[in-house]
């Protein structure tokens, strides 16, 4: 099993940045893939970066490309997500998903079975 604490969320004004943590429990850190998602309100559950176990490779939706960068420390068993250059269209429930199972790119959300409660980012005008 394993367990996902998003936390770093806020209210910030547009241009700002933020810098958003996920601390995971269990022994399978090092060998999951690693997902941020979003969620706006009235909005499907979007895709927004991943980092992958092996190699550690990135990937990005194309609307945070260039703003958003995802990192992991596996010493820590965390997966960060800066968020630089801040929009009010960015404001939304952020998630971080695992699992050890998923398939290049890694992009959509039905492949990751773990899933933490979310932190808010509201950005402001």
């Amino acid at each position: 099993q394993v367990r996902l604490v998003e936390s770093g969320g806020g209210l910030v004004q547009a241009g700002g940045s933020l810098k958003l943590s996920c601390a995971a429990s269990g022994r399978t850190f090092s060998s999951s893939t690693m997902g941020w998602f979003r969620q706006a309100p009235g909005m499907e559950r979007e895709f927004v970066a991943v980092i992958r176990w092996s190699g550690g490779s990135t990937d990005y939706g194309d609307s945070v490309k260039g703003r958003f960068t995802i990192s992991r420390d596996n010493a820590k068993n965390t997966v960060y997500l800066q968020i630089n250059s801040l929009k009010p269209e960015d404001t939304a429930v952020y998630y971080c998903a695992a699992d050890t199972h998923v398939l290049y790119p890694g992009t959509s959300r039905s492949e990751y079975a773990y899933w933490g409660q979310g932190t808010q980012v509201t950005v402001s005008s």
